[in-house]
């Protein structure tokens, strides 16, 4: 058991949640409040209402998600939110979220664990967003045929992978940002990356991967974000003597 104050601000430091930028300034850290002291720790990628309401019958202090509850200023507390808010309050869970910087750390962030998994030799960050890098590249030891990475991507991520093979006969150099990372595609063909890998993309995306000569796998943005929050929960369980575990909410997304 550890007092939740001692987790937060071990979490502000070790995740520099200052230091990122995001679409709000509510997006990370505490969202609700809940006990004093946490023992059991349950973590999702989303604050649904589904996650909310396993996480209270699971008996959570601490909820623990990638996505929280507020994207874009003042919301009032009505409707799918309250819902969403209600049972955190009624049954004492609280809920702390970390968006981006948990897609962009080298140790515990989803893109860096989803290079790693598909057996990337990790050189470097990329894909700045506001000064801050959120993406990681690596080196395949040999390239590869495209459809091999494929493969290999749909059997890390336990589910489909679309794939817009505009890129090389064989495959080396590979970026990854998870979720909806297609925004960085003219960066990593700037890094002279043979192929790219993120969660979805927009339609015209295909047509610049084609053109640019660059392979772009989407692997779901649910599936590539399951990473971050199940390797935190096991760096924090670890650190502060708690027992956690992983809510799967896939959306097929």
């Amino acid at each position: 058991m550890a007092e939740l104050e001692h987790i937060l601000q071990y979490l502000e430091a070790y995740l520099e949640l200052s230091d990122h930028p995001d679409s709000s300034t509510a997006l990370n850290g505490l969202q609700v409040q809940g006990p004093a002291e946490v023992e059991h720790l349950v973590v999702a990628v989303d604050a649904s209402e589904a996650s909310i309401r396993s996480a209270v019958e699971r008996g959570a202090d601490l909820l623990l998600v990638h996505h929280g509850l507020f994207w874009g200023g003042l919301t009032p507390l009505t409707g799918q939110l309250f819902r969403r808010v209600a049972p955190l309050i009624r049954s004492d869970v609280g809920l702390c979220s970390i968006h981006l910087p948990l897609d962009a750390h080298r140790d515990v962030g989803n893109c860096a664990l989803l290079a790693e998994a598909l057996g990337l030799e990790v050189q470097d960050s990329f894909a700045d967003y506001d000064g801050v890098d959120i993406g990681w590249w690596g080196r395949l030891a040999e390239g590869v045929p495209a459809h091999e990475l494929e493969g290999d991507l749909r059997e890390v991520l336990g589910g489909p992978v679309h794939t817009i093979a505009g890129g090389p006969a064989k495959v080396r150099r590979v970026g990854v940002v998870t979720g909806a990372g297609a925004g960085f595609l003219s960066e990593a063909v700037e890094l002279g990356l043979d192929a790219f890998v993120t969660g979805e993309a927009p339609h015209h995306a295909h047509f610049d991967a084609m053109e640019s000569g660059i392979h772009l796998f989407l692997g779901g943005h649910y599936a590539t974000e399951t990473f971050g929050v199940k390797a935190l929960a096991a760096h924090l369980a670890d650190r502060f003597d708690l027992t956690w575990e992983f809510l799967d909410q896939p959306t097929g997304l």
